[in-house]
C-alpha cells in the first residue's frame, strides 16, 4: 500500500483456490473520494502469472510529482530491476493505463532464499527470508532542482541489495546501487528511504548462529562514494 497525490495505490498477489498463483494485481483507490467520505472507485490491472509482488511508489517530502504523473511500481528479475507506470483516471476509467516493464540491468545477484533458511542461535529452527520479492517501501522523493529519485531494495544471498533510480518518468536510470553485507551474518528484509539532503537510511533484520534475530541499520550521506554505506548500528 502506498500514498500518491492522485490515489492510494496497492498491489496484491492473486491465487485461485488459495493454491494456484494467478499473478499480481496493481490497483488505484480514489483517495479524494475516500478522504471526503464518498463512494470510491478502485481501478485494477491484473497481471499474468509471470508478474508477482509489485511494489508501488510511496511519496516522501513536500514536492509532489507533476500533475498527472503516474505512480510507479517495481520488482526485480534475473540481474535486472523492472519499472511500471500506473496512470489513473477516475473520471474516465477507460483512460487509465498500466504500462511496462522498463527493464534496467543491474549488478548480478542471487536472490536470498524463500523459506526456513536464516540461522539463529540455540536452535535448528530457521527463519523465512522471503527473498523472492521486493521489500517495502518503494520510496519516492523529488528535489527542488526537479530530480526525481526512487529507492528500492531486496534481499540477496550476500546481504541487502539497494538501488537509487532517477528520472523514472522520463528515461529511468540506475543512479547508484550497492549490496550491504560486511560479514557472513544474514541481513535481510530491508527498508530504505532518503531525506531532503540526499542522505539515505537502510534498516534491516540480522541473524546468525551467534546473533539473535535483531534490527540493525546503516546509512550514507550524499557525499559518500556511490553505492556505499557506512558502518552499522
Amino acid at each position: 500500500l502506498s500514498v500518491w497525490p492522485d490515489a492510494y495505490y496497492m498491489s496484491f498477489n492473486l491465487f485461485s483456490n488459495g493454491t494456484t498463483f494467478m499473478g499480481a494485481d496493481a490497483c488505484a483507490l480514489d483517495r479524494n473520494a475516500m478522504l471526503a467520505g464518498k463512494p470510491a472507485q478502485i481501478i485494477c490491472f491484473p497481471q499474468t502469472s509471470t508478474v508477482a509482488s509489485l511494489l508501488p511508489s510511496d511519496m516522501d517530502g513536500t514536492i509532489p510529482p507533476s500533475t498527472g504523473e503516474p505512480a510507479f511500481f517495481m520488482n526485480f528479475g534475473k540481474n535486472v530491476i523492472q519499472l511500471w507506470r500506473f496512470h489513473v483516471d477516475f473520471n474516465t476509467p477507460t483512460n487509465s493505463t498500466f504500462t511496462g516493464p522498463t527493464v534496467l540491468p543491474v549488478s548480478s545477484f542471487t536472490p536470498r532464499c524463500l523459506h526456513a533458511c536464516v540461522k539463529q542461535p540455540g536452535t535448528t529452527q530457521k527463519l523465512d527470508a522471503i527473498g523472492d520479492r521486493p521489500m517495502y517501501r518503494l520510496a519516492y522523493r523529488q528535489f527542488p532542482d526537479g530530480t526525481e529519485s526512487l529507492l528500492f531494495n531486496h534481499s540477496i544471498s550476500t546481504g541487502v541489495r539497494w538501488y537509487e533510480v532517477r528520472s523514472p518518468n522520463a528515461t529511468p536510470t540506475v543512479f547508484q546501487q550497492g549490496t550491504f553485507g560486511p560479514d557472513s551474518n544474514t541481513r535481510w528484509m530491508g527498508s530504505i528511504a532518503m531525506d531532503q539532503s540526499g542522505d539515505i537510511a537502510l534498516g534491516y533484520s540480522q541473524s546468525s548462529t551467534s546473533v539473535y534475530p535483531s534490527i540493525y541499520f546503516t546509512g550514507r550521506v550524499a557525499a559518500d562514494p556511490s553505492g556505499s554505506m557506512e558502518g552499522e548500528q
